[in-house]
């Protein structure tokens, strides 16, 4: 299944994988990995993560403090946020159209 970040989100996850090499070179390619590797899983089954707010779903990362929240679209996973844990939890909303 094809998947579309939202602008913001894809923001936001570049600044994650920029924060972390800068933390520690390779650190950010590891993050990049493990949240390709999530949004794998979230297309292979996308109905296997818990509503999260509306037909939002949330998949937790193991590692990294983050979530992936998304949408299923039919053929397409819509990611809204590449979100971190410590930040308000709905500072996305705005994204919803």
């Amino acid at each position: 299944m094809k998947y579309e970040f939202h602008p913001e989100a894809e923001k936001e996850f570049i600044a994650s994988i920029d924060y972390y090499e800068t933390s520690r070179p390779g650190l950010g390619y590891e993050f990049a990995e493990i949240i390709f590797t999530a949004i794998k899983d979230i297309s292979d089954a996308p109905k296997t993560w818990p509503v999260f707010y509306m037909d939002i779903r949330r998949r937790l990362i193991h590692r990294f403090p983050f979530a992936v929240l998304y949408t299923d679209e039919g053929s397409l996973i819509y990611i809204l946020a590449v979100m971190h844990l410590s930040r308000d939890p709905f500072y996305w909303q705005a994204r919803i159209t």
